[in-house]
C-alpha cells in the first residue's frame, strides 16, 4: 500500500536513509512518507528502531549524508528549530524523563513555547500566552494540578501536561511515543479519549508504540518494524494479522478486534 493519497502534502518524508545510533546501524535505506491527515501507527518491538525514527524527527540524529538521501518534514530539508517545533508536537519517554524535577505543572506547560525543561528567569510570556496555557490545563483535565510540581504528579497526570506543552503552539502534528505506558486501566482510557479528541480536532497523529492497545480506531494506517526494517505498511485491518504480528515480535498469538481497537492474547500450545 502506498503511504497515503498522493493528493495531500507529505509531513515526512524518508528516502534511503542510512542512520547511525554509535557504531550501530539502525537503518540502512530507510523509505517512509507520512501525508496529512493520514493518521498512522508505527508498530514494533522494543530495539526495533522506533526511538531512533523518533530522534531522526526531532532532528537530534541525522542520516548518513548521501546524494541519494532525503529527510523531509513538511516538504522542506532544512528548518530553523524554533520554527519546526510551532508546527510538530513530540510528546516522547526522553522528554518525560528530563522533567523529573520540581516545576509546578503551569511552568511545564509554558515551557512549549521556549522548548526548555521548566522556565527561566529571562523567558517572558504575554497574555495570549498565559490564557492559552490556561486554556489547555482546562482542557486536559489538569487546571487543578497547576501549582503541583512535576514529580509528585502521578505518570497520567505527567504526560497530560506534556501533551499541554506540545499543545501549546497549535501544532499541526502530534508524535506520541507510547503514551499509556506506565497508565492503571482508568488513565489508559483517559488519555486514548483525549487522543481521540485530538485527531477529532483534526490533528494528524503519528503513534510509535509497541502496544497494540494504544492504536485508536482512528488511526487506518499501520507501519510494522522490527531490526530497522519495515516489515508491512498498509491499511490496519490488512497489517494486523495473527501472521504478521506473530512474525513481527516473535511469538505465536491469537488477535481480537474489538470496537475498533486491537488487543493480542497467547496462542493456546
Amino acid at each position: 500500500m502506498a503511504s497515503s493519497s498522493g493528493d495531500l502534502d507529505p509531513v515526512l518524508e524518508i528516502d534511503g536513509a542510512t542512520v547511525f545510533r554509535g557504531l550501530n546501524r539502525v537503518f540502512d535505506d530507510l523509505h517512509l512518507r507520512v501525508d496529512a491527515g493520514c493518521h498512522t501507527a508505527i508498530l514494533g518491538p522494543n530495539g526495533a528502531g522506533k526511538s531512533t525514527l523518533l530522534k531522526l524527527l526531532t532532528r537530534e540524529i541525522y542520516p548518513v549524508h548521501r546524494p541519494d538521501t532525503t529527510l523531509r518534514l513538511f516538504g522542506k530539508e532544512r528548518w530553523n528549530v524554533w520554527d519546526l517545533r510551532r508546527r510538530l508536537g513530540i510528546v516522547s519517554h526522553d522528554l518525560q524523563a528530563r522533567h523529573l524535577g520540581n516545576p509546578p505543572g503551569q511552568h511545564v506547560i509554558l515551557s512549549g513555547y521556549y522548548a526548555s525543561i521548566g522556565i527561566a528567569e529571562h523567558h517572558e510570556y504575554d497574555s495570549s500566552q498565559l490564557e492559552k496555557a490556561e486554556a489547555t490545563m482546562e482542557i486536559l483535565g489538569v487546571s487543578h494540578l497547576r501549582d503541583r510540581p512535576f514529580a509528585s504528579m502521578s505518570t497520567g497526570e505527567q504526560r497530560r501536561f506534556l501533551l499541554g506543552r506540545a499543545l501549546v503552539h497549535d501544532p499541526e502534528i502530534l508524535v506520541l511515543d507510547e503514551p499509556t505506558s506506565g497508565l492503571d486501566l482508568r488513565a489508559t482510557f483517559q488519555y486514548l479519549h483525549t487522543i481521540r479528541s485530538l485527531i477529532a480536532a483534526g490533528k494528524t497523529i503519528i503513534l510509535v508504540t509497541h502496544h497494540l492497545h494504544e492504536i485508536p480506531p482512528e488511526i487506518g494506517r499501520v507501519v510494522l518494524i522490527k531490526n530497522g526494517q519495515i516489515m508491512a505498511d498498509g491499511a490496519k485491518e490488512k497489517v494486523l494479522t495473527e501472521e504478521q504480528l506473530g512474525d513481527l515480535f516473535e511469538t505465536r498469538l491469537v488477535l481480537a478486534e474489538i470496537n475498533g481497537y486491537y488487543q493480542a492474547s497467547p496462542a493456546s500450545i
